[in-house]
């Protein structure tokens, strides 16, 4: 089973292997990049998965480790065992690679149990040491065949030199002895078929005896080669004949050793090719920010799971620019399988479509995905996406029988598809279907009905789907059909541009009507293209807007909640390293205090030896010793007295227990005029009511009649914190504009800091500061504290607004 090719290049996977192709190192590990395809097996696509963690993980440790000097020398090595001649480059390459092959392996064998598919994959290079030895010592670096290389060629080397050496002599004599100097055109030595001869005058042409090989053009110089050297001539080319035949010997030799090591040599070269693509998948990881995804086993038939097998947290399209690509959430199987989405055009639909098979696709693969965990996904048999532009004048007229033939190939290959069956075990397979514009390019009417009957299909045959449409009908189906979710791209009717931000549970809307009327169509136009939407679909269009304004109105609740709940957080923290600063000044007063009483104390026994010394030397009454003794015994008595006294004063009594605070907004509490709980929305202080919203009733009722509702309680005993009640402080009224001319450099950086933060509890967004031109002095102590401050996001000059003298201050998002 695989994946078909249509989908690999409907979801654009072949750009992915085109750009992971660019981080390999050897054009065998280029071929296996530019040929990946998705796997179908479950545990080939964990090991690949492994594999790639791994090489990640290897590469931040050893971010220079590489494959070394590879080339792909399978072709040279299968043309060695036919018999084929190897060149001395060509060998030199083949040793390089097994060279590189060596080094790999033993890096690969240290390592730890936390590679264990590295370090398996290193164990199979073939170790070839006596094959490398051969050809370093036989082939140089520049491919040239060393004298080393046999003592044959060492000897015939030597006599080629010696020979060369004693014709270049006999020349040199002859061309600067003054026999010969007024027949030679110039004192020079030159080559003519390989011959070493001299230029001679054609008029001197009986004062040279020797042989005539060339003339020149003119025909002015004959290249004659004299009778004298042409012994030393033949000697000289003997010799060279001789050693080429050594040379062909010793590369035939290599040649052969190659070709009895072809399968060792090409399960070299597709093992470090292996190992490339895997540091290649590692590297493009790391370059689009992607993480490992969980891959988990689950097919239709599996019993249904609160954890949908599916899910995508902050998903990035990998083919677009990472700072423009807005992450998506989202998820399918559990509660439902199959999404419809729905929004205007150019909202990101089609992309979330892409991003979902895409990623699919990688994830089989063996790459990471650019997303965050804990995403996951199963492996799917089948992934098929239909989605078109549908932008083509030419093409409209055949988009829907087009859509229709691939929807019908998508159904018969899912009905007819093949089962994991055994005695007990019946699975179907995991598929993956992405419709794009699902029923368009017909009737709208047939076009709603067809899609909502696909989707009926789909949901029988137990897929994950995913479809965008822009039919109201199929919302509302979604919205009855369990197992069917609506999902929607967000747009920003005042800014007439997407947000291409996904949200799941909320159908879209087109906004036809919203993006008319703010570009500036005639209203009553609006209005009376209202009018001929039906009635139906315009209660659905309101309601969705609706949802999606308490949508937004509770999702800033939220914010401004989280917001608070940091503030009191950040208080409490306060107040904790308050109480334990108390706590360490209690513990060191007390210690003091005992520290007093305790050297009172020597001091007094200090003073009863001294009496009892003196009683035993001077004449003193027992009596009085005894009321000394009582006396100090007392005075021990006051001092244990004195610190349990201190340690009482010094630990804080408890708090007596809170009174209940008045009602707030927010309350939940209970009508007795109606019976029914309800949440506090108004209090008018001054009639003493309340607005409560009960259920889709909202009651206005004296707030006599409201009591705080009880949480209901389950039985079980739980330990509940004790009650802390913190004071936040009320939002400031504060001034965008903060005069400081005339202050002193010392008091800004306090009085600025206060400003900021009090501007920012304020919802200020921008601030503006004016500290006048003067020396330059204060403007630089302001700009530093801004330049460091936390909640600021950026300043710049006041331009216009103030020149020099102004700083325009931008405060961080809330």
């Amino acid at each position: 089973m695989s994946i078909p090719e249509t989908s690999l290049h409907t979801l654009e996977f072949d750009a992915v292997r085109d750009r992971l192709a660019h981080y390999t190192a050897f054009s065998a590990s280029r071929e296996l990049a530019l040929s990946l395809t998705p796997s179908t097996d479950l545990d080939e696509v964990r090991r690949r998965q492994a594999l790639t963690a791994e090489a990640r993980l290897l590469l931040e440790e050893w971010p220079d480790l590489t494959i070394g000097g590879a080339r792909d020398v399978r072709r040279s090595a299968h043309h060695a065992a036919r018999g084929g001649m190897l060149d001395g480059t060509t060998l030199r390459d083949i040793a390089a690679t097994l060279r590189s092959a060596a080094t790999l392996r033993q890096r690969l064998s240290r390592l730890d149990d936390r590679f264990p598919n590295l370090r398996d994959l290193g164990y199979t290079l073939p170790a070839l040491p006596h094959l490398i030895d051969a050809i370093e010592q036989a082939i140089g670096d520049d491919g040239q065949v060393l004298d080393s290389a046999s003592p044959t060629l060492a000897r015939l080397r030597h006599e080629v030199r010696v020979a060369f050496n004693r014709l270049q002599e006999r020349l040199q004599s002859m061309i600067h002895s003054t026999t010969l100097a007024a027949a030679l055109q110039e004192p020079i030595i030159t080559v003519r078929n390989g011959r070493y001869v001299i230029p001679v005058k054609a008029s001197h042409r009986r004062e040279v005896r020797g042989l005539v090989h060339d003339q020149s053009g003119s025909g002015a110089t004959l290249y004659i080669e004299p009778l004298a050297i042409v012994e030393l001539n033949n000697r000289w080319r003997e010799l060279q004949s001789a050693e080429a035949e050594e040379v062909q010997r010793i590369l035939g030799a290599l040649s052969e050793q190659v070709g009895g090591a072809v399968s060792a040599i090409v399960s070299t070269v597709n093992t470090l090719a292996a190992l490339d693509l895997a540091f290649a998948l590692a590297r493009y990881a790391i370059a689009t920010r992607s993480t490992a995804p969980e891959i988990v086993d689950w097919r239709p038939d599996d019993p249904p799971s609160t954890e949908p097998p599916l899910r995508l947290i902050r998903a990035r399209h990998p083919l677009l620019p990472p700072d423009k690509v807005v992450p998506i959430d989202l998820w399918l199987g559990g509660t439902f399988s199959i999404l419809l989405i729905t929004g205007p055009n150019t909202g990101g639909k089609t992309v979330a479509l892409k991003t979902t098979g895409l990623l699919a696709l990688m994830a089989q693969a063996g790459m990471q995905i650019p997303a965050d965990q804990p995403s996951r996904l199963p492996v799917f048999q089948y992934i098929f996406a239909d989605i078109g532009d549908e932008q083509s004048i030419e093409q409209s007229l055949s988009t829907f029988s087009s859509h229709m033939a691939n929807i019908i190939r998508v159904l018969q290959t899912l009905t007819e598809a093949p089962t994991d069956q055994a005695l007990f075990d019946y699975r179907r397979p995991a598929a993956l279907v992405l419709f794009d514009e699902l029923g368009a390019g017909t009737d709208p009417v047939e076009g709603s009905a067809l899609a909502r009957a696909i989707i009926g299909r789909l949901l029988e045959l137990g897929v994950l789907a995913v479809a965008t449409t822009h039919y109201p009908e199929l919302k509302a189906f979604a919205y009855a059909t369990p197992g069917v979710e609506n999902a929607s791209v967000e747009f920003d009717v005042e800014t007439l541009a997407p947000t291409y931000r996904l949200s799941i549970g909320v159908p879209g809307r087109s906004n036809a009507l919203a993006i008319a009327a703010r570009l500036g169509l005639d209203p009553a136009l609006i209005e009376q293209a209202r009018s001929f939407i039906d009635r139906n679909e315009a209660q659905v269009e309101d309601l969705l807007a609706g949802i999606q304004r308490e949508r937004a109105a509770a999702t800033a609740a939220l914010q401004r909640a989280e917001e608070l709940r940091a503030d009191a957080e950040k208080y409490r923290a306060r107040l904790a390293a308050e109480q334990q600063a108390f706590a360490a000044e209690r513990e060191v007063a007390l210690a003091a205090a005992r520290q007093e009483i305790e050297a009172e104390l020597r001091e007094v026994r200090q003073q009863l030896r001294r009496l009892r010394e003196e009683y035993r030397s001077v004449s003193i009454s027992r009596q009085w010793l005894e009321e000394a003794e009582k006396r100090l015994a007392a005075t021990a008595e006051q001092a244990q007295q004195a610190t349990e006294r201190l340690q009482r004063q010094m630990v804080p009594s408890a708090p007596p227990p809170p009174a209940e605070r008045p009602l707030q907004v927010g309350d939940t509490v209970h009508v007795a005029s109606v019976g029914l709980n309800g949440e506090i929305m108004a209090i008018d202080t001054d009639d003493e009511t309340a607005t409560v919203q009960v259920g889709g009733f909202r009651l206005t009722v004296k707030c006599s009649e409201l009591k705080r509702a009880k949480t209901a309680d389950n039985g079980e005993r739980r330990f509940t914190p004790p009650e802390r009640q913190v004071n936040l402080p009320s939002m400031p009224d504060v001034s965008m504009t903060f005069d400081m001319r005339g202050w002193r450099v010392s008091e800004v950086s306090d009085r600025l800091d206060r400003y900021l933060n009090d501007a920012y509890l304020a919802g200020l967004h921008q601030v503006r500061l004016i500290h006048g031109k003067g020396t330059g002095a204060l403007r630089q102590v302001v700009r530093d504290v801004l330049a460091s401050h936390p909640l600021v996001a950026s300043f710049t000059g006041g331009g216009r607004d103030g020149g020099d003298g102004v700083t325009i201050a931008t405060l961080v998002d809330r």
